[in-house]
């Protein structure tokens, strides 16, 4: 499928109907679709999705903004996006690894 471009725009500016569809599309792809009954999440990865997707929509362009005096400038963050530890340790409970 390819890559709409409004699916970019949209996550750009945070809207929350285009990042939850993605940030589900990661947990299943990271957990392997263990803790999802065909594309409905269990509770604890829905609250892992929930906890993503307001973060990613609060910032979807990752960057960060500073003003100092009357120079304005933004950078970007380390990573555009990643689980935090929190959400990190739930899913891998889920997380099918080699051994």
């Amino acid at each position: 499928m390819p890559v709409n471009p409004t699916t970019v725009t949209s996550l750009q500016s945070g809207e929350v109907t285009t990042v939850v569809p993605i940030v589900t599309t990661m947990a299943k792809a990271y957990t392997r679709g263990r803790g999802f009954t065909g594309n409905e999440p269990n509770d604890e990865i829905a609250a892992v999705i929930a906890t993503a997707s307001a973060r990613l929509a609060a910032n979807g362009t990752g960057l960060q903004s500073k003003k100092v005096d009357d120079v304005e400038y933004q950078y970007s963050l380390a990573s555009s996006f990643g689980w935090t530890l929190a959400e990190q340790i739930v899913l891998n409970r889920y997380r099918v690894r080699a051994q």
